[in-house]
């Protein structure tokens, strides 16, 4: 079964960095791109960056471009988020999603059909 699993969420300062995981398994990797969304409480999920599984071609939120990186491994079973610069208004539920074709965008939440269970960022001071 397809699964997508978040890791490397915490507690950091405002200013401060993460890096989070999403380990995938249950499917051909080569066959489906994934990307990163985030939600906060009271607030409606949105996109954070994702990556194509054809070429790696990257794409991000507008508002983040300049402090988050998305990359994957060579399988292509690993994909990283870099988050630096960290602001409190960044604290959410950052989610791993698979989307059902080889590219991908973040503009809109309801196009992947594979979601991990969420991993906690909280930046405070």
């Amino acid at each position: 079964q397809v699964q997508l699993v978040e890791s490397g969420g915490g507690l950091v300062q405002p200013g401060g960095s993460l890096r989070l995981t999403c380990t995938t398994s249950g499917f051909t990797p080569d066959y489906y791109a994934i990307g990163w969304f985030r939600q906060a409480p009271g607030k409606e999920r949105e996109g954070v960056a994702c990556i194509s599984s054809a070429d790696g071609k990257t794409f991000y939120a507008e508002s983040l471009r300049d402090r988050v990186t998305i990359s994957r491994d060579f399988s292509k079973t690993t994909v990283w988020l870099q988050m630096d610069s960290l602001k409190p208004e960044d604290s959410a539920v950052y989610y791993c999603a698979r989307f059902p074709f080889f590219y991908c965008s973040v503009s809109d939440p309801n196009e992947p059909d594979y979601w991990g269970q969420g991993t906690q960022v909280t930046a405070s001071s």
